[in-house]
């Protein structure tokens, strides 16, 4: 029900929720006011004064207008509505003495900061602080802490704003951040040193107002103004974060959040942040033809003439990894097809069913995890497999949702109701008379890929759709792969899967899959970025260019259509994957009708419209799967190891480090070893 009321900010009436703060009203009028510890997402803390404003009739003192309800601001004795002052001189006065009271014990290292040219402080001093203080004592100075490989500290500059232990706390769901002390003595701390355990901890760089926390990495490599902005979308997981990529030149120097409330709010992973120096590291920038036993280097065409020699007359299969755009398995299902050769994206044996949206991407939207109030999760464990995902499914536990899990016990940060493990926990689930005032709740359940690969996979998936049908669920499946979606979506998919697409193929076109084996006998043709498995086993390689290198379609796991955009160039002889697709069909016979990545993006929307639908989640059609007898298998989680998971991360050194660290967490001897 809503409460609305009139108040009038700054001479302008406008009308808000009564639930609303008077910091958020002065939002929607327009009115900007300055914060640092208010944030959208997180709780409010009230402690920074910057947001001070004069209520009209109020107390002769200024109001935190972070912390005060519009609700509770009073009219006037007349029936005049309330009214707000952001400009007042009592106002001004108050934000300048709140502004030298920060700056009394914050170094002046902006010279040397990593923030500098985008703190929040430096800007908020020039607009509403004064050119001097009455202060002249020495500034206090904190020990700095060690949060582990991704987050540098200097905590002389914290100003105690708590975002960074609310973020902790609150979204990943860790306690080793706090603050201790008072008065002069209050710092923030980590509980008995210890480094943050989290695949979110980066978001925190980005809360902080100052330069107290700052990226690790990325420290003292590049200045905000000598970057080139990219906004882009992230293929680390199948979330598809929306996400800014910022280049120095050829080189990414560091991948920021981008706000989109759909998908992942304004949060990314740790693997989706710090995952660019596996951009630089290991790349094939040229092609290259086994000759007796050994990779030697090639040009172009010394690489197309010995591909056109090997696929003469022979029975061709295509598979496409993770990471390939649509665009790029479109081409190749063309190319392939023409051949009369057999394609597959489901390389890890997920048994989706083809043709059938429902099923293979389900019937829920990221949002309505949101106002959930019962979660049922089957295989899956988002916490590596979609962090930012995990963060929603903890909110909405935080706001009273009920979660449940069928599948391997793991450490979700949040309480859940562990069903059991195996197939029989499910089986069970679904049978379970379900009451009227359950089926009234919303509800969504979501199933994991690690529930799809073994042989009852489409029995597995006919449960979880059976059980959602009983509860009135809605029904999300979790990829890990960010190319999947769009994969099956152009029907890049072989009925039997994997053993039926390979099946008796003497040619293998492997476009960037790198965690598939594949037989001794057939001949390889490698497309991808780096010299991962997938190279190594190669008969031929053909350098392409990864997501921050070239434009393309990815689908997301509730079925969103996004576009990557080019942030820079790939290095050496490294082409677009769609470029490399039209010259080799040229050289094999069967050129593609598309010169240009338009003309090949007009024939894919010819075949497929609704992939000119970019950044809608449709509702997904396809008939129920039949019930068919389950397993008895335990259920095991599809990613082994969170930072490891693709050829770009596996070449990250930050990732490695990661990998290092979380293993040895969970090894940790604990006392009484």
């Amino acid at each position: 029900m809503s409460d609305l009321r009139k108040i009038i900010i700054d001479g302008q009436e406008v009308e808000v929720e009564g639930a609303m703060t008077l910091l958020q009203a002065c939002e929607v009028a327009g009115v900007e006011v300055p914060r640092f510890c208010y944030h959208e997402r997180l709780t409010i803390a009230g402690n920074c004064r910057m947001c001070l404003v004069e209520v009209v009739g109020g107390p002769p003192k200024p109001a935190a207008s972070c912390a005060m309800q519009v609700r509770d601001v009073r009219g006037g004795r007349n029936g005049e509505l309330p009214e707000v002052k952001t400009t007042s001189p009592m106002v001004k006065k108050a934000r300048e003495g709140v502004m030298e009271f920060l700056l009394i014990n914050h170094p002046l290292d902006c010279p040397i900061c990593d923030q500098g040219g985008e703190c929040d402080l430096q800007d908020q001093a020039m607009a509403y602080g004064v050119d001097f203080s009455r202060f002249r004592e020495p500034k206090r100075a904190v020990d700095d802490l060690d949060l582990g490989p991704l987050v540098s500290t200097t905590m002389t500059r914290c100003i105690s704003c708590t975002r960074c232990v609310r973020f902790t706390s609150e979204v990943a769901g860790i306690t080793q951040m706090g603050q201790t002390g008072r008065g002069e003595d209050a710092e923030i701390t980590t509980y008995l040193n210890q480094t943050l355990d989290s695949e979110l901890q980066g978001n925190i760089i980005d809360l902080c107002p100052v330069g107290a926390l700052t990226s690790k990495p990325y420290a003292f490599s590049a200045r905000p103004w000598e970057l080139k902005k990219t906004e882009t979308i992230d293929v680390m997981d199948a979330l598809g974060s929306n996400i800014r990529v910022d280049t120095k030149g050829r080189e990414v120097m560091r991948i920021l959040p981008r706000n989109h409330d759909g998908v992942n709010e304004e949060w990314i992973s740790d693997k989706t942040r710090f995952v660019w120096d596996g951009l630089r590291r290991q790349r094939l920038d040229r092609p290259y033809v086994r000759v007796r036993g050994k990779l030697k280097p090639a040009t172009w065409e010394e690489a197309f003439k010995a591909i056109a020699k090997a696929v003469k007359g022979k029975q061709v299969a295509a598979i496409a990894g993770d990471l390939a755009p649509v665009e790029a398995m479109f081409a190749l299902k063309e190319l392939v097809s023409g051949l009369g050769g057999n394609v597959e994206c489901r390389v890890d044996d997920a048994k989706l069913p083809i043709g059938n949206r429902a099923a293979y991407v389900g019937t829920a939207s990221i949002e309505d995890i949101d106002d959930a109030e019962m979660i049922q999760l089957i295989g899956t464990n988002p916490r590596v497999e979609a962090p930012v995902l995990n963060a929603r499914i903890r909110k909405a536990y935080l706001n009273g949702a009920t979660v449940g899990l069928v599948g391997e016990a793991a450490d979700l940060k949040y309480d859940y109701a562990h069903v059991g493990t195996d197939r029989a926990a499910l089986d069970a689930l679904v049978s379970k008379k379900i009451s009227a005032a359950t089926k009234k709740k919303k509800s969504i359940v979501i199933v994991g890929m690690g529930a799809l690969q073994e042989a009852d996979g489409e029995a597995v998936l006919a449960a979880a759709q059976q059980l959602a049908e009983n509860t009135q669920s809605k029904l999300l499946i979790l990829h890990t792969a960010a190319a999947r979606v769009g994969g099956m979506d152009i029907g890049f998919a072989t009925k039997g899967g994997m053993k039926t697409a390979l099946k008796n193929a003497q040619v293998v076109y492997n476009l960037g899959a790198d965690e598939v084996e594949i037989a001794d006998n057939p001949f390889v043709i490698y497309q991808g970025s780096h010299g991962d498995r997938g190279a190594h086993r190669a008969d031929v390689i053909l350098p392409s260019a990864t997501y921050t290198e070239e434009s393309g379609i990815f689908v997301n796991t509730e079925g969103r259509v996004q576009m990557t955009a080019r942030a820079g160039f790939a290095p050496g002889d490294a082409k677009e994957n769609w470029a490399i697709l039209r010259a080799l069909s040229t050289e094999l016979k069967a050129t593609l009708p598309y010169d240009s990545l338009n003309a090949l993006r007009s024939a894919l929307f010819a075949a497929h419209p609704e992939m000119a639908q970019i950044d809608d989640v449709r509702e997904n059609t396809g008939a129920a799967l039949k019930a068919k007898k389950l397993g008895k298998a335990n259920f095991k989680n599809a990613v082994a190891d969170h930072y490891l998971t693709n050829p770009i991360a596996r070449a990250s050194e930050v990732m490695a480090e990661l990998s290092k660290n979380a293993k040895d967490r969970e090894n940790a001897a604990i006392a009484a070893e």
